[in-house]
């Protein structure tokens, strides 16, 4: 059987599932299709020629590689095609983006056929995807005198491919759709659940909201074809949750429009809007797509005479709403003066942070990729011919201060800051490029980060990134059929392209699941560092980690440099002393907790959370700095005290030699060279040349938050708060409360202990209390499940040569083997103890769940609707969150306790500490970076 004949049973299958043709990513397809082509009288010839044009992927993929050879041939006259002339062809290797078709366009453009070298030429100079050896093909051939070369390169140098597309529309009417009521997460348009078919653009999109949301979508399409649909979060905020790339594709699938006419499935541009704006990860993610993201502040609180806000019954400000967005309502952008305005004119909002110079030129190139490669191409261009290029790009946005300090994130940016004037200090809302030291990969979006690399056609890692790394943890539960199929094939594109894989293509060292935050943790040991990661947890406690959608990812991964704002930092420093009986945990709960009750608001949105938590292992402080991401922050960085820093690199140290150890080095020799960049930051600091990063003491800060630990007496639970009568109140990460406001009566279902919020401690934890219920009780019985995860095995190895594993086993009705892994995800579950293979399990939601309708008590960090535990028609799922001592003990009893049952349940046992630092790191008024 043909691989055509292939295609045509699966194209057969689709059909019933609604779905047109699957995009060809195959080269033995794409000849099989050409050998039809090239058979006149062929009956399969016409779909095989449809199938050639408008459904063969673009890029790297070894399809587009076998399309390009063929168009040149066509170019050439070796291969006679009616339907596609050569002018066709050209056209065609223009919407194929890079990789093979610049080959393609190089080999023309530098032939000796003077016609057809004008006609590549002309076409190279709308391409931007070019690459070192692309670069140095033109640059050889110019050195040589080639007329042509000269030429391209003089456009590259002048941008014209930019400066010849046409600019953003001065007026663009859209039409509103409300998404839902509240903080909207990434879930609803893109749920976790659905992680496995994220790479099958259209497939993927069936998830978007609900099959009625899309009927509606369509509905008012054709009712304003002439407009956009602007999706919106009524009351809330769009696309708060995880750094999803599938999330804005299906936004624009079903409201942008097509990036070409030759590319399936691929839209861009779409329209998102938030009563309180758009979440930093989801705005960076719009920008990938070339998308507008507006703050619509459309309602605001209701103020006294006092001036201070109104509060309702339950202590919650009251909303006016200043203007309507409900469904169908029609609305300009003016993207000359930055204002919404209604059907007449009439101005509604400012919208000048959505059409920012740098926004308007990814709206411009339909793409921020665009615009990073337009600008490094420029750059070659110039410095080749020996010129200026032409000012054409809006200049990176310099902002300095005299006389002000700055804060740690200031100092990062200028330390890897690129391209900008030298010797200048940079403050808060600067934009700028800059080096990315550390990138990672997660499993439900790295197939998607393929395809990007793909897109952009790269084919390895930039030299300048100091390690990068594929994780395996969010399809860790089950390997199941889909994991089967895809995570393979992932792991081998990304050890190709030069990453350390979780799994090894090759098989010869063990499979490792290991939490990708975990890991990305381990291997940064710089706290100067630049980190990206493909997830909103990206949140490491050395360094300043940004999560990021697949796009950037790719990109950080291809160039080693990412563009962005450098955000303003809220500063958090801590008071008092922690009670015996307290764990950590609930300090980053009374965190968020107090900073709502000092602030009002929440000062952490879009910001820097600089803490200063300097006492803690980077093990310990990344459960603060994980959380940061719910406390919608932008990130995270860790003020450290010098002694704990080189204590927190030297436990990365070895476990970056366990790693090697195990045999996941590659060719480059990454690891080694992170222990070797570790040993030099320790040096550093033991030296005293360069202490660990610390803020100057005039840095400014867009608000301090003090938290007193005095204060927290009790467990604290973020609680979703299903019933909240104000249904823009539910599922968000504010509703902190104290365990006896539930009078230790509320029903638990289940208990998790697990996901990236714990660490070795908490396992010990788990260990440690039901060692004390073996000794007080006899016995350890649950009156719910708990489902325990570990992190990683190397903590699994530890607490084998420590003990507590041993606990753990003995009480377990369930233990994972990797011998023979789940391949189906547990729908039902007993009141035992699940020890399940480390990874994300419940948290990541695609694979594993709770029944539905369950209340889970859990140390995760997710309390989407849907995401740990789906509602049923009686009763909605809660997922709250709180301690692993808390999880543990309510797992035991069934329910929540109250206070004084949770204190005689954790005394004697080791709770994770934290006393605030004595003394403040060493810094001063004078620059440092």
């Amino acid at each position: 059987m043909s691989l055509y004949t292939d295609y045509l049973n699966e194209i057969e299958t689709r059909k019933g599932q609604g779905l047109h043709p699957k995009p060809i990513d195959d080269s033995a397809l794409v000849e099989e299709l050409i050998a039809q082509i090239e058979d006149t009288g062929n009956p399969y010839r016409d779909d095989s020629l449809n199938f050639f044009i408008y459904n063969t992927l673009p890029g790297t993929t070894s399809a587009a590689g076998a399309k390009a050879k063929f168009l040149k041939k066509i170019i050439l006259g070796a291969a006679l095609v009616p339907e596609i002339t050569p002018a066709f062809a050209f056209e065609l290797l223009s919407h194929m983006k890079g990789g093979p078709s610049i080959e393609v366009l190089l080999d023309l453009a530098l032939g000796e056929d003077a016609a057809i070298a004008e006609q590549a030429a002309d076409v190279l100079k709308t391409q931007v995807f070019l690459y070192d050896a692309d670069m140095a093909r033109l640059g050889t051939a110019y050195k040589a005198g080639n007329a042509v070369a000269k030429d391209i390169l003089e456009s590259y140098a002048k941008a014209e491919f930019f400066t010849k597309l046409p600019d953003v529309e001065p007026e663009i009417e859209v039409v509103t759709y409300i998404a839902a009521e509240g903080d909207i997460s990434t879930d609803l348009l893109s749920p976790g659940n659905q992680a496995h078919s994220r790479s099958d653009r259209e497939l993927h999109g069936l998830c978007m909201i609900s099959p009625e949301a899309q009927k509606e979508i369509v509905a008012l399409k054709a009712q304003h074809p002439d407009k956009r649909v602007m999706l919106i979060a009524e009351k809330g905020t769009m696309g708060v949750g995880s750094s999803r790339m599938s999330g804005v594709n299906n936004v624009a699938l079903w409201t942008g429009r097509k990036a070409s006419p030759y590319v399936p499935f691929v839209n861009i541009a779409p329209v998102v809007g938030g009563t309180n704006g758009i979440s930093p990860i989801f705005a960076t993610t719009v920008d990938v797509t070339g998308g507008i993201g507006i703050n619509l502040k459309n309602w605001v609180k209701k103020t006294g005479e006092d001036g201070k806000p109104i509060l309702n019954n339950d202590g919650n400000p009251i909303l006016e709403q200043k203007y309507s967005v409900e469904t169908g309502t029609v609305l300009k952008i003016d993207t000359k003066s930055k204002k919404l305005c209604d059907e007449n004119g009439k101005e509604l909002v400012d919208v000048s942070a959505a059409f920012t110079p740098q926004k308007m030129e990814f709206m411009k190139a339909g793409s921020s990729y665009a615009i990073v490669f337009g600008k490094k191409l420029q750059t070659f261009a110039a410095e080749t011919l020996g010129v200026e290029p032409v000012p054409v790009f809006a200049p990176n946005k310099e902002i300095s201060i005299a006389g002000q300090g700055l804060t740690a994130v200031e100092k990062i940016f200028n330390r890897n800051a690129v391209g900008v004037t030298p010797g200048k200090v940079l403050h808060a809302g600067s934009d700028v490029r800059v080096r990315v030291n550390i990138v990672g990969s997660q499993d439900t979006t790295g197939l998607m980060t393929a395809q990007e690399l793909e897109a952009m056609a790269a084919t390895v890692i930039s030299p300048i990134v100091d390690g990068a790394y594929q994780s395996g943890c969010h399809t860790a539960s089950v390997w199941d059929k889909k994991a089967q199929a895809n995570i393979p094939k992932l792991m081998s594109f990304m050890n190709n392209f030069g990453l350390i894989t979780a799994r090894d293509p090759k098989g010869v060292y063990h499979s490792m699941t290991d939490v990708i935050h975990k890991v990305l943790n381990d291997i940064t040991v710089d706290d100067w560092a630049i980190i990206i990661g493909g997830d909103s947890h990206t949140r490491m406690s050395k360094g300043v980690a940004f999560g990021a959608d697949s796009g950037t990812v790719a990109l950080a991964l291809a160039t080693g440099e990412a563009t962005m704002p450098i955000p303003q930092s809220v500063k958090v420093s801590f008071t008092g002393k922690m009670k015996p009986w307290m764990d950590f945990r609930d300090v980053v709960h009374a965190t968020q907790a107090q900073m709502l009750k000092q602030c009002g608001d929440n000062v952490f949105q879009g910001r820097i959370i600089e803490v200063h938590i300097g006492t803690l292992l980077a093990d310990q402080a990344f459960t603060f700095t994980d959380w940061t991401a719910e406390m919608k922050a932008k990130a995270s960085i860790c003020i450290s005290q010098d002694e704990t820093l080189i204590e927190s690199l030297e436990i990365a140290k070895s476990r970056i030699q366990i790693m090697i150890d195990k045999g996941m080095e590659n060719a480059a020799q990454t690891l080694h060279g992170l222990i070797a960049k570790a040993d030099k930051r320790i040096a550093e600091i033991r030296s005293g040349e360069k202490p660990a990063l610390a803020p100057d003491d005039n840095a400014k800060y867009f608000a301090e938050v003090v938290v007193d630990l005095d204060l927290i007496d009790e467990p604290m639970i973020a609680d979703p708060d299903v019933n909240n009568a104000d249904v823009s109140k539910r599922y968000t990460h504010d509703t902190i409360r104290p365990v006896s406001y539930y009078g230790g009566t509320k029903k638990v279902d289940l208990g998790f202990v697990g996901s990236c919020m714990v660490h070795k401690g908490d396992m010990k934890i788990v260990a440690q209390m039901l060692k004390n219920l073996e000794k007080s009780q006899g016995k350890v019985e649950f009156k719910a499940p708990l489902v325990v995860a570990a992190p990683t095995y190397n903590i699994i190895d530890e607490l084998k040569a420590e003990g507590d594993w041993e606990i753990l086993q003995k009480y377990s009705g369930f233990e994972f083997d990797d011998l023979f892994p789940k391949n189906t995800a547990r729908t039902e579950y007993e009141n035992i103890l699940y020890l399940e293979r480390p990874g994300c399990n419940l948290c990541m939601g695609n694979q594993e769940k709770a029944e539905k309708g369950d209340t889970v008590l859990a140390t995760s960090t997710r309390l989407f609707q849907g995401r740990v535990v789906e509602d049923t028609a009686q009763k909605k799922g809660e997922s709250l969150l709180a301690s692993t001592p808390v999880v543990v003990l309510s797992a035991i009893l069934g329910r929540t306790p109250s206070a004084e049952e949770y204190k005689a349940a954790v005394e004697g046992i080791d709770l994770t500490k934290f006393t605030p630092p004595l003394e403040k790191p060493a810094a001063s008024h004078s620059v440092h970076f």
